[in-house]
């Protein structure tokens, strides 16, 4: 955005320093994303009215096309920055239908610099990484969202269950994860056919779908020889790809995944468990029905802070369909790689939460049993995406970059 000068702005204990590009609360520097703290900027400097969804997009966006979710999730993440929330509205409310605006008392003055002093940079706590979203076709002509961030060697991540580029990088679920691994790489990841950004109107939801999307992903981004990072049901589609193009993938690092989805384990329980989530799913997904959804959530990140279960609330609404999550869900279930194991030639690294709730912790075993060579490491914790501040979560993060580096 196009400043205008060394302007400070005074609310509710907050400081917003343009030129510095800061965020203070009393002596405490907030972190905020590059783009919420333009968005903030914008809203306050605009205060004096409503401000439109176009308006937003067309300041802060330069035009581009932005979906509602995104815009969503930017406005929250101005809310949470400022102490404020969607209940409450102190500082930025919702009008229905026109827009939003800043609505705190606002003081407005020069900023006091010491003569010859030179303006900060970014805070020290980390690199200002800013994704960049694009889209590709797989082979079927399906569009596949795809974001790109970091500098150095490639790192892909395939695209799992319940995945949004824009949300993801926001949210304290996953992007305490995405920043530090994109602090290092360059990181490619994207949003698989179903869900998130990507295109949700598909025909096709199977395990070779979602291999023409990774190999889509991988040609558009130019990726030639990378390391390749599954979590969940993208383990499953990591080794297939893994198989299929050798030649291409450096070493494979798997998390909290399956060769066997749920209806392919040979257990009768395994199968009422896939059928019970399938019903729940019908009747409760996308609803505004909290028990649906603590339940839902509860399975996934049991351990997860209020904070981090609302957003993984939030992400089960906004991330697909009903009809889609159903699918996507059944689709999953039948998977089955077991046969290519012993066919991965990529040095491999498997990581498994022993009490995972999700996928059984046998099941990350047998993963690593069956890829030659394989290293398994066994983390302590209970949630199935893995959360910062988790007991290993630190380990997690120490292993992978060994491995890597390596």
């Amino acid at each position: 955005m196009a400043g205008r000068g060394n302007v400070q702005f005074l609310f509710a204990e907050h400081m917003l320093d343009v030129e510095r590009r800061e965020l203070r609360r009393g002596d405490e520097l907030i972190a905020v994303e590059p783009q919420v703290f333009d968005l903030l900027v914008h809203l306050v400097r605009n205060r004096h009215r409503v401000v439109s969804k176009d308006d937003l997009i067309a300041a802060v966006w330069r035009g581009r096309i932005v979906s509602e979710s995104t815009l969503t999730s930017r406005i929250n993440a101005v809310r949470r920055a400022v102490g404020d929330n969607g209940d409450e509205q102190r500082l930025i409310r919702t009008i229905p239908r026109k827009g939003v605006r800043f609505v705190g008392n606002v003081d407005e003055a020069a900023a006091v610099r010491t003569p010859g002093a030179e303006p900060a940079g970014p805070p020290a706590s980390g690199p200002d990484l800013r994704q960049q979203v694009r889209f590709c076709a797989a082979a079927d002509g399906v569009r596949i969202a795809y974001a790109d961030v970091g500098q150095g060697s490639p790192l892909v991540k395939t695209g799992n269950w319940l995945n949004h580029l824009e949300y993801d990088w926001e949210s304290p679920v996953w992007s305490p994860l995405l920043r530090a691994l994109a602090a290092h790489h360059r990181l490619v990841r994207y949003d698989a056919r179903g869900n998130g950004l990507s295109d949700w109107d598909v025909q096709d939801l199977s395990l070779e779908a979602f291999v023409q999307d990774l190999e889509s992903v991988v040609q558009a981004a130019g990726v030639e020889r990378f390391a390749l990072l599954g979590i969940s049901q993208g383990c499953a589609v990591s080794v297939a790809y893994a198989v299929r193009y050798p030649e291409r993938v450096s070493r494979l690092v798997l998390y909290g995944g399956f060769a066997r989805g749920r209806r392919m384990r040979g257990s009768q329980q395994e199968v009422e468990n896939s059928e019970a989530i399938v019903t729940l799913m019908r009747q409760g997904w996308g609803q505004e029905n909290p028990a649906f959804r603590q339940l839902f959530t509860s399975l996934f990140i049991p351990g997860g802070t209020p904070e981090q279960v609302q957003w993984f609330n939030d992400l089960q609404r906004i991330t697909t369909s009903p009809d889609n999550a159903v699918r996507l869900r059944e689709a999953v279930d039948v998977i089955d790689v077991s046969d290519l194991l012993p066919r991965v030639k990529a040095p491999t690294l498997v990581l498994h939460c022993r009490d995972d709730a999700v996928q059984p912790f046998e099941e990350g075993r047998r993963l690593a049993a069956g890829i030659p060579g394989a290293r398994f490491v066994a983390l302590e914790g209970r949630n199935h995406g893995i959360l910062q501040g988790d007991p290993g979560w630190n380990r997690f993060l120490d292993e992978i970059r060994g491995f890597l580096d390596s």
